[in-house]
C-alpha cells in the first residue's frame, strides 16, 4: 500500500510511470474511451476545504476508471465526533483510498499513518502534490521534455511553491522563485529540499525578472491564499511588484506558457492580458487534473503498482 502525501513519497521513475499512465489513459479518452481499470473500487473524498478542480476531477477520473466516489461532508463527523484514528481505522475498511484536503498537514500525515488504505494529499498548508504533477504534466506536453526546463514561480512561497520546488527538483527541472521580503521559502523549506533533491537547480531571488528569464513556464498564485484573507490588504501591498503582466511576461522566451493552480484572482497576481492571453495554458492545465489523478489512481490502486 502506499500513499501520496508530498512528492517526497515517489521517485523520478515512479512520477515517470504515472505521466506513461496518464498519457495512455488521455489518448484513450480523447479516442471515445474510457478504460474500466478500477470496477469495484471505492474512493472516499475528506475535504475541510472549499473545491471545484479536485472534487470534481477525481470524482470523474474514478468514474471514467469504473470505480466509485463518495463526498463526505460535515455530517461523518470528521475531527469532530471521534478520534482521528477511530475515524480513520473504521473508513479504510469501507474505501480503496481517501482523499484528503486539510487545513493542517499533520491531520494528513496522521490519518495516512491510522489507515489501511491508501491516502492521497488533495490539498494541506504544506503541499499539494497532485496539483504539480498536472502541472508538470502540461509542461511536458508542451515542451517534449522536462529535463533541463526551467519553470519560474513568482509570488509566495506557499504550498505551490514548495511542492513546485520539489517536483522540479525530482524531474531534473530548474525552478526559480521570485518572492517579495518576508515571502521566500524558509531556511527550514530550503534544508528540507535539499535534503530530499540534492542535485535540485534551484534559483531564490527577490527579483522577478531575474526568476522569469530563460524560463519556459511562468507561474504564479494567489498572494492571500485560504484562511489568509485577514492578511489580504498587506499582502496586496507587498506584492503590488510581484504581478504577472504582458511586461513581466515579455521578458520570458516568447514560447513560454503561463500556469496558474486557479482559482486566480483576476488584477492581483495576474491581469486578464496574461491569462486570457495566446500564452495562458491554464484551462488546459486544470483540464490535465484529471487525467493525471487518473494516472495517480490507476498507479496506487491497479495492477501495476508496486508491492510495497
Amino acid at each position: 500500500m502506499r500513499n501520496l502525501i508530498t512528492l517526497a513519497d515517489v521517485t523520478r521513475r515512479e512520477i515517470e510511470q504515472i505521466f506513461s499512465i496518464t498519457e495512455d489513459l488521455k489518448a484513450k479518452y480523447e479516442a471515445g474511451t474510457r478504460e474500466p481499470l478500477l470496477p469495484g473500487r471505492v474512493l472516499a473524498l475528506l475535504f475541510e476545504k472549499p473545491s471545484l478542480r479536485t472534487r470534481v476531477s477525481f470524482e470523474a477520473a474514478m468514474t471514467h476508471l469504473g470505480g466509485n466516489s463518495l463526498f463526505l461532508s460535515d455530517d461523518v463527523g470528521f475531527g469532530k465526533r471521534e478520534s482521528l484514528g477511530d475515524f480513520g481505522r473504521v473508513l479504510s475498511q469501507y474505501v480503496d483510498a481517501i482523499v484528503v484536503r486539510a487545513k493542517q498537514h499533520e491531520v494528513v500525515q496522521r490519518l495516512a499513518e491510522l489507515t489501511s488504505c491508501s491516502v492521497i494529499n488533495g490539498l494541506t498548508d504544506r503541499a499539494h502534490p497532485c496539483q504539480v504533477l498536472a502541472d508538470l504534466y502540461t509542461m511536458r506536453e508542451i515542451h517534449g521534455t522536462l529535463s533541463g526546463v526551467k519553470l519560474a514561480y513568482v509570488g509566495d512561497g506557499n504550498n505551490m511553491a514548495r511542492s513546485l520546488a520539489l517536483g522540479c527538483g525530482k524531474l531534473g527541472m530548474v525552478f526559480a522563485i521570485a518572492s517579495p521580503a518576508g515571502y521566500e521559502l524558509s531556511e527550514a523549506d530550503r534544508e528540507w529540499l535539499s535534503q530530499q533533491v540534492p542535485e535540485a537547480q534551484l534559483i531564490f531571488t527577490q527579483d522577478p525578472a531575474e526568476a522569469v528569464e530563460g524560463a519556459a513556464g511562468v507561474y504564479t498564485d494567489v498572494w492571500a491564499s485560504m484562511g489568509q484573507e485577514a492578511q489580504r490588504a498587506q499582502r496586496c501591498q507587498d506584492f503590488a511588484n510581484y504581478q504577472v503582466n504582458a511586461e513581466l511576461l515579455a521578458q520570458a522566451p516568447g514560447e513560454a506558457c503561463f500556469l496558474h493552480c486557479l482559482p486566480a484572482r483576476r488584477g492581483e497576481e495576474v491581469t486578464d492580458e496574461v491569462i486570457d492571453g495566446p500564452q495562458s495554458v491554464v484551462v488546459p492545465q486544470a483540464g490535465n487534473r484529471m487525467h493525471v489523478q487518473k494516472g495517480i489512481l490507476a498507479w496506487l490502486l491497479g495492477p501495476q503498482t508496486n508491492p510495497e
